[in-house]
């Protein structure tokens, strides 16, 4: 068995997530689908996936919960199916699943490190989200006094299964669009390391976006909130933390 495995969360996206997983089984990984409670015709599709390919393991939420929530059941499964590696991979196309291999194999020079790609972003971004980016990066750098996590928010990254899979079982981790920036943060704190490389992110192939604007913005400010006390008193301890790694680039 592959030591790594594909990890991905689906909510209504029944027109990519065919190519998708088409897309990563030409790699020769296994899949793992976890169906985030969507309705019967994308339910129907990752069906279809599951049955026709004995690598896609398909396992459904019974109602929408999330993408973290989606991606921590992905990982917890991943894991009891005995796989060292876990890559995240969003459904709906925006990531390039060509530069899988590259990251794997960064991955395999930092086998310890979580290992993140920093979105290289086409024409097709809204540029308020662009921008708005930038906003969570100076938080997220106050929140570990650190540079090494250059970008938080892209979800197409390597996990350390057995030790992130620790991490999911003792630390409180956000369900939504929350998951993605407070996991690095929390797994740094923690004392592991962060290796990200540049990697080219398209927004996204169906027109399907699940980012809930007023909603999501918000739960993002009562995150940085909670960061923010979270590293205060860990303050002595980040102070006196230098950065084994930085940031990769193409």
């Amino acid at each position: 068995m592959s030591d790594f495995c594909v990890v991905i969360p689906v909510y209504n996206h029944p027109d990519t997530i065919g190519t998708t997983v088409q897309q990563v089984r030409a790699l020769d990984l296994p899949v793992v689908l976890v169906d985030d409670g969507s309705e019967p015709v994308c339910a129907d599709v990752l069906q279809t996936l599951a049955r026709a390919d004995e690598q896609v393991h398909l396992t459904r939420l019974p109602q929408n919960c999330g993408k973290g929530a989606a991606v921590k059941v992905g990982l917890l499964m991943a894991e009891k199916l005995g796989f060292g590696y876990a890559f995240q991979v969003d459904a709906d196309g925006q990531h390039n699943t060509d530069d899988i291999p590259r990251l794997i194999g960064v991955s395999r020079q930092h086998p310890d490190a979580i290992v993140s790609g920093m979105p290289d972003y086409d024409d097709s971004v809204p540029r308020v989200r662009y921008y708005c980016r930038y906003l969570t990066h100076i938080l997220v750098w106050i929140n570990t006094l650190s540079l090494e996590i250059r970008d938080s928010m892209c979800g197409f990254r390597v996990y350390p299964l057995a030790p992130v899979c620790q991490l999911l079982r003792t630390e409180s981790l956000g369900d939504r669009m929350d998951y993605d920036t407070e996991v690095l943060v929390k797994w740094f704190w923690n004392g592991g390391r962060v290796v990200q490389t540049k990697t080219r992110v398209s927004y996204p192939l169906d027109g399907i976006s699940h980012f809930r604007g007023f909603e999501d913005n918000w739960l993002l400010t009562k995150l940085h909130i909670r960061l923010f006390f979270g590293m205060l008193w860990r303050l002595p301890r980040l102070l006196g933390r230098r950065s084994p790694v930085k940031g990769l680039s193409l």
